[in-house]
């Protein structure tokens, strides 16, 4: 038993030109989905709140020279195990560091942020290891 497979093309084979009405409101309901209403403002990091008891700090850059004259290349730094930084802004649940206060702490368990070649860091507060306003 043999079998003959044949193609016969439509009789009228007119594509239209305009999108049928379903299209068209799928088309409408795309567009409307895709529309923003977004402004671009200048980002501030002092008006990010970190959740629960986190801490928002910036880091506070090696000093090139230091206060003898002693110059202080990158490479020397082999590990930057611990941080100096300015805390921004503080979550809900701390009670013992404020925003403006310099602390030390280390990167692990923190979750690092770069913006506009400045390094930020969110770190719970219990993790800090000093307060001080005398730091750098």
């Amino acid at each position: 038993m043999t079998s003959t497979f044949v193609t016969v093309p439509g009789l009228c084979s007119v594509t239209p030109t305009a999108p049928s009405l379903l299209k068209q409101r799928l088309l409408g309901l795309r567009r409307s989905s895709l529309r923003t209403n977004a402004v671009a403002t200048k980002w501030e990091p002092a008006k990010v709140v970190p959740q629960a008891d986190r801490v928002l700090v910036r880091l506070e850059e090696l000093p090139e020279k230091s206060a003898g004259g002693v110059l202080l290349p990158k490479s020397a730094v082999k590990f930057e195990r611990y941080l100096v930084g300015e805390v921004l802004t503080v979550g809900t649940e701390v009670g013992v560091v404020d925003a403006g206060k310099k602390v030390l702490f280390s990167d692990v368990s923190a979750y690092e942020v770069c913006r506009f070649s400045l390094r930020f860091f969110v770190k719970a507060s219990f993790h800090l290891h000093s307060f001080c306003d005398y730091l750098m």
